[in-house]
């Protein structure tokens, strides 16, 4: 059985988690959430971003840079596709 290292890693499995339960997140929101280093997170997505997996807009709000994520139809397949990896792990060790 293999995982997509993409999405197994720690760090970037809590990003998978947390875009596909809330929809689009701010870069703060997720550094809160998480509790993440904005350095950390910053890689990460520019990682995910380089996979096609998440959608990144950067905008000002108020005069203040603000960027939001939000997974791609190919990060939540991704996603997915590993949750039942680790869903059809637990059922052979069931067996």
């Amino acid at each position: 059985m293999d995982f997509d290292k993409l999405v197994h890693q720690p760090t970037r499995l809590q990003l998978f988690a947390y875009l596909y339960r809330h929809g689009e997140s701010s870069f703060s929101d997720i550094t809160e959430e998480l509790d993440v280093t904005e350095g950390n997170l910053a890689s990460h997505m520019n990682r995910l971003e380089d996979a096609d997996c998440v959608d990144v807009e950067k905008q000002f709000v108020e005069n203040k840079p603000q960027t939001t994520y939000e997974l791609t139809d190919h990060g939540r397949e991704k996603f997915e596709e590993h949750v039942g990896t680790l869903e059809a792990l637990i059922e052979s060790l069931e067996e």
